[in-house]
């Protein structure tokens, strides 16, 4: 199920929900009157770090499940 960001027109409201077979309604106020916002993207380039001190604690803390076969035999 894909999640959509909303601004509801009858008070203005913004959220973000999981869109199933049904119309949204607002969080708020419950109004359909509804407008589909334009999705933020994720900024470029940090995942790499994120995942490379992730797996640096978890080494830390003796844990190798997030690596893989080939580079659990490198630590």
């Amino acid at each position: 199920m894909p999640l959509f960001s909303y601004r509801c027109t009858a008070c203005n409201y913004e959220f973000e929900t999981l869109v199933r077979a049904e119309a949204p309604v607002c969080a708020s106020c419950g109004s359909a009157a509804l407008d589909k916002l334009v999705s933020r993207i994720a900024p470029e380039g940090r995942s790499g770090q994120i995942l490379k001190n992730a797996r640096t604690a978890a080494s830390r803390e003796g844990h190798f499940s997030n690596y893989s076969k080939s580079e659990r035999s490198k630590i």
